[in-house]
């Protein structure tokens, strides 16, 4: 086969040992190599893996390389947060590349034409800080490139490899620049030293804190939107997703552990995966380099780079290499060099692209067949297909049909009423998502709600269910009849808003939409006063009377000081899209008139979130994520480390996410409730809620670990049975239902006292005794999605999922939960909103 040269006749090396990093090291001869085509080191100045390579550098090498070869093309699919370049590079003939529009159109027919070019897909680096792959990316572009061996241009004309070189380019750069401060002329191997050791946040991240490699599915970064397009149009028979480790392990490739396998998954897909393995090992075999498979990593996930296309007709393939984490690192296998972990990347990209070309036939019936018998799997089901409502969030609703819109399903509008299972679905907003159609499967998927499952050991989430974590509700329908519905699929339509009616008394704004805390802090920072309603009323509106609940804004004329506010309000509210109600008098006919003390000031919030090393930059990120992307409140973030020296009189929120905060000092604490008895808010979950219990500042009790330990029983189990009993008494990643007090302020908004909450650690709050202070419990039997042992899901019953009350003149509000979990639970995370602008609209007092 056209790799053999690089697999024979070369020298066996100790494992890990330190190389020059010159194009012979990773390719052993680069004699039969078109001279013209540029290599990595006339662009960057240095070899590849003597250096880590920063983004523009790779970004300027790949430019070169595409502008010189024919078989190279190149496109920029979007920008990353910090304005890098997401790059595409599609190398094959210069035949397909010249027909590649045609090919992909063609493929997308999902004829059964198995003469078109299978596609391989090479991502890399999705975590920044594991950029052995990014590096790598440059050694197999050139080698696609540059060859002149006679079965490497065969191979190109029968596959196109798309490679993705760095999918988290303002990740990597964070990392490379870390790297490249604390690297010494000396070679430093000591895995204490700082190079080894990043700052918080880390490279793995992208600039919101978010892994990438999770988002696949739930496409809440602009990095994974901006992919997510390519991918479909290019449909990829294979995808690589090349990965580190820690250090003292060795190099892993797919299949996982066979037992934790999505069951949606066809058996069929694990065969190829197995089949594409040889190839790996023959190439890893060849040089006497340490690997293994079927261990650790699972394939259940669906938002992974690796298990994405398991769900989407290809066979997508993990890659994890020990990881130096700098140039060099003593292990307990050796010297781990920066160049050695390259190579291995490259040794395994090469090997995907020889696995899949020689299965080239079977893997492109498999994908015909995949969505086939979808199709037909489809129609066995028990019901037709999901009906979806959101009768008050148009904007949450678009949401949740834009994500099912990004993944290819479709889903239909109702055209008529139905009534199904005695409830009404307005035509209005509601929408029918058949079953049998093309992404079956990951309609399957998105709605699953397994709670049961063969092995009950997860690497990430077990329960994901897209409507449940957006808060939308749906239903199976048994069958179509009677169902009246749209001829063409859902689309984004253009927003349409009106101007407001000018010279009203007031102006009312419902708080149902997501976009109203966006629209409230875009106009409380330009000195419109706002006032929230903390009981309902009514207004006559063109001859009508219409009902406005506890929660709508009111903007009333008579208070504003800022001259523009009408034209800021006008503005504001076209440009989220969202109805201003113009009231013609103070006085309403049912409940509060407009003067009423019912009716309460919001003020403009300063956020203050605490960050730093043992700090969950995850979560912190999330939080960041939602107050910046999606409210555009201003958000300072302070190293706990730096907390002593902070004002906080300066500060309206403190937000306090999981993590280690036993290092803050007992002054720290007084000054922290001196802050809240004068009227500061905090808003804590998880670790952080519970260290706020563990100094009596947050009223609830925390079950301990030996209280978790003596809901399982160990006795008579064998060492064997280890992992599985810790396995038991994990909550990986579950959903959960809570019963939500919808007369609380920190509920406005909400219509449902049902609230699906997600949940992925064994913190359990018990519900305090405090009059009024449980804001949402779990429900007698709470498990809606996932996996949790019987024992914890019985000890969660009826306990506390979010908890406020007063500490003083201020609040505290907090919950065990995630409420803005990896930026796809639209559901719960108006909860945190609530708790910025409406936390002084409710009072518990602690004091009974």
């Amino acid at each position: 086969m056209f790799f053999q040269r690089f697999f024979s006749a070369c020298c066996l090396f100790v494992a890990f040992t330190s190389f020059s990093a010159d194009l012979e090291y990773y390719l052993q001869s680069i004699d039969n190599y078109e001279a013209s085509i540029v290599k990595p080191k006339e662009t960057l100045g240095f070899g590849v893996g003597e250096r880590h390579a920063r983004h523009d550098q790779l970004v300027d090498y790949l430019s070169r390389l595409a502008a010189g070869s024919e078989r190279v093309a190149i496109s920029e699919i979007g920008r990353t947060y910090q304005q890098r370049k997401q790059l595409l590079l599609t190398i094959s003939s210069p035949e397909n590349l010249a027909n590649l529009d045609e090919i992909l159109t063609k493929r997308q027919l999902n004829s059964d034409n198995t003469d078109l070019p299978i596609v391989v897909w090479l991502g890399y680096s999705v975590h920044g800080d594991e950029i052995s792959g990014a590096n790598a990316s440059m050694v197999v572009a050139y080698h696609l490139a540059a060859s002149q061996d006679e079965q490497v241009k065969q191979m190109l004309e029968e596959v196109i490899v798309v490679i993705e070189p760095s999918i988290n380019p303002d990740g990597m750069d964070r990392f490379a620049n870390w790297a490249a401060t604390y690297r010494g002329n000396a070679a430093n191997s000591d895995p204490n030293h700082i190079e080894h050791h990043q700052d918080w946040p880390t490279g793995r991240t992208n600039h919101y804190w978010f892994d990438l490699n999770r988002d696949w599915l739930l496409l809440s970064q602009q990095e994974s939107v901006n992919r997510i397009k390519q991918y479909h149009r290019y449909q990829p028979n294979v995808l690589g997703d090349f990965h580190e480790m820690g250090a003292n392990s060795s190099y892993f490739f797919q299949p996982g552990v066979p037992s934790r396998t999505n069951p949606i998954t066809p058996a069929k897909n694990v065969e190829l995966t197995e089949k594409i393995a040889k190839f790996h090992a023959k190439a890893l075999d060849a040089e006497q380099r340490l690997y293994y498979s079927q261990e650790n990593f699972d394939d259940f996930y669906y938002g992974k780079g690796s298990t994405y296309p398991d769900v989407n007709g290809a066979v997508g393939i993990l890659f994890e290499q020990a990881s130096s984490r700098g140039m060099q690192q003593d292990t307990v296998n050796g010297l781990l060099t920066f160049e050695y972990g390259i190579k291995n990347h490259v040794l395994t990209s090469l090997s995907t692209i020889e696995g899949a070309w020689a299965n080239s036939k079977e893997l492109a019936a498999y994908r015909n067949e995949f969505f086939r018998q979808g199709i037909k799997l489809a129609k066995k089901e028990k019901f037709v297909g999901y009906l979806v409502h959101e009768g008050h969030d148009k904007t949450r609703l678009e949401m949740f049909l834009s994500k099912l819109k990004q993944h290819q399903i479709q889903a239909y509008a109702l055209t008529d009423d139905f009534r199904l299972n005695n409830q009404v679905f307005p035509a209005a907003n509601s929408y029918f998502i058949p079953l049998a159609q093309r992404q079956y499967r990951l309609i399957k998927a998105l709605f699953s709600q397994q709670t049961t499952f063969d092995d009950n050991t997860f690497y990430d989430v077990s329960g994901w269910t897209l409507p449940l974590a957006m808060n939308i509700s749906f239903s199976q329908v048994e069958r179509k009849w009677g169902l009246k519905l749209a001829k063409n699929e859902w689309q984004q339509e253009p927003k349409e808003s009106s101007a407001i009616v000018q010279d009203a008394y007031a102006y009312a704004i419902k708080w149902h939409d997501y976009k109203a805390p966006k629209l409230l802090n875009k106009l409380l920072a330009k000195d419109v006063k706002i006032k929230v309603a903390t009981k309902p009323f009514s207004s006559i509106i063109n001859g009508a009377e219409q009902q406005f609940d506890a929660g709508t804004l009111v903007v009333m004329a008579g208070i504003q000081t800022n001259l523009d506010w009408q034209s800021i309000l006008q503005q504001e509210s076209l440009k989220q899209n969202l109805s201003v109600h113009a009231l013609a008098t103070g006085l309403t006919p049912t409940g509060i008139d407009l003067g009423s003390n019912s009716l309460k000031l919001i003020n403009p919030v300063n956020v203050l979130l605490v960050g730093g090393k043992g700090v969950s930059q995850y979560e912190a990120g999330e939080i960041r994520y939602f107050l910046d992307q999606e409210l555009e409140v201003p958000v300072t973030v302070i190293e706990h480390q730096r907390l002593a020296k902070i004002d906080f009189a300066a500060y309206s929120h403190m937000i306090l996410v999981d993590g280690n905060y036993a290092s803050l000092s007992k002054t720290l604490t007084s000054k922290l409730v001196n802050w809240l008895r004068k009227g500061g808010v905090v808003f804590a979950q998880k670790r952080g809620a519970k260290w706020l219990a563990d100094k009596e500042i947050l009223k609830a009790n925390f079950a301990s670990k030996a209280q978790i330990n003596q809901l399982f029983d160990s006795e008579g189990l064998s060492y064997q049975d280890k992992n599985g009993l810790a396995a038991r008494k994990r909550i990986a990643g579950t959903i959960f239902g809570t019963k939500l007090d919808i007369s609380h302020p920190l509920a406005y908004g909400y219509q449902s006292a049902f609230l699906p909450v997600f949940k992925n650690s064994t913190l359990i709050m018990d519900k305090p005794k405090l009059p009024f202070a449980t804001l949402a419990e779990f429900k007698e039997s709470p498990l809606l999605s996932g996996y949790t042992d019987q024992n914890l899901v019985n000890r969660l019953s009826h306990n506390a999922s979010i908890v406020a009350h007063n500490v003083g003149n201020g609040r505290v509000v907090a919950t065990t939960e995630n409420l803005t979990f990896r930026g796809y639970w639209q559901g719960t995370s108006k909860i945190l909103a609530n708790t910025l602008f409406f936390a002084k609209a409710f009072s518990v007092s602690t004091k009974h």
